[in-house]
């Protein structure tokens, strides 16, 4: 596979660019990763479907995790820097015309910037496994904690009452969510490299962006609230989520109801949770490609 790996200048600091099938000739398709802070790496399961489709596929580590980790910077982790980000990004790389995939917090991003932004050239929007509303998310993941043993629930809701989310009963209950909602567990061997391979998790973004716990967003993203800007958007968008995912099916349809494009659609993965582009990946890539060759 024909794959470029660069480094982009960004505010004195560097993002780490990986690009790929890079002479692709249709449209390059831009991926915002989840967190914040938690890599590109696992989108690269989707590299096959670049070179299946004659597009370039670029993933980037946002600033603060990853390759492009830069340490201690409490001040950087808000919504604007990781908007700047993008915006710089697309410059350096010339990508006049662009398709964006945001998975996440990633969809996240995207929605804030081409709500707040109103930028240009973006031909087709992918909102993967994501939300508009950080109010609404806290309502239904706390809904989908009610799915957990009784004593893993108490253990939850009191690491979040008392803030201490490092007791054993707090840590093992939310592993059991996180099996059972997001993702895991990975083990080496039986996954993708991308998914096992020891990277750098970008602990500070993702706490002081989001917060200390999963449940409660209690960061800079607390307020984010743009249910309402979906009207604004009007380029083609796909809806992805998972049938187990914390991004549950109630959000989605009122994101689905609240877009302002003609040219909206949303499919839900039947057998997935957080992580539908890896959980039913042939899937996943076919209908990825057939939105983004859609007139």
């Amino acid at each position: 596979m024909d794959i470029e790996e660069k480094e982009i200048g960004f505010e004195g600091y560097k993002t780490y660019v990986r690009i790929a099938n890079p002479r692709g000739t249709k449209t390059p398709l831009l991926f915002l990763h989840g967190g914040p802070g938690s890599t590109h790496n696992s989108f690269e399961v989707l590299d096959k479907f670049a070179f299946a489709d004659d597009r370039p596929f670029i993933y980037y580590d946002q600033l603060g995790c990853g390759k492009s980790f830069i340490g201690s910077h409490p001040s950087l982790w808000k919504k604007e820097t990781w908007a700047r980000e993008l915006i710089s990004l697309r410059k350096s790389l010339s990508l006049d015309k662009v398709n964006l995939l945001g998975h996440s917090w990633g969809g996240m991003l995207a929605i804030i910037y081409l709500c707040d932004y109103a930028p240009e050239g973006v031909e087709h929007v992918v909102l993967s496994s994501t939300l508009s509303s950080a109010s609404l998310w806290r309502e239904e993941t706390h809904r989908l904690i009610r799915y957990l043993p009784k004593s893993e629930q108490e253990a939850l809701l009191n690491g979040e009452k008392t803030g201490d989310f490092k007791s054993l009963e707090f840590t093992s209950a939310l592993e059991d969510y996180t099996h059972r909602f997001i993702f895991g567990p990975f083990k080496k061997g039986g996954d993708p490299d991308c998914l096992t391979r020891p990277k750098q998790k970008g602990e500070e973004a993702y706490e002081v962006a989001w917060g200390p716990c999963e449940f409660s967003p209690l960061g800079t993203l607390k307020d984010y609230e743009y249910t309402e800007k979906l009207s604004t958007i009007k380029c083609p968008v796909q809806i992805f989520s998972g049938a187990d995912d914390e991004s549950t099916p109630l959000q989605n349809k009122i994101m689905l109801e609240k877009l302002g494009s003609a040219k909206k659609d949303w499919f839900l993965f039947a057998h997935s949770r957080h992580m539908s582009y890896y959980e039913e990946n042939e899937l996943y890539g076919k209908k990825l490609l057939s939105f983004l060759n859609r007139d």
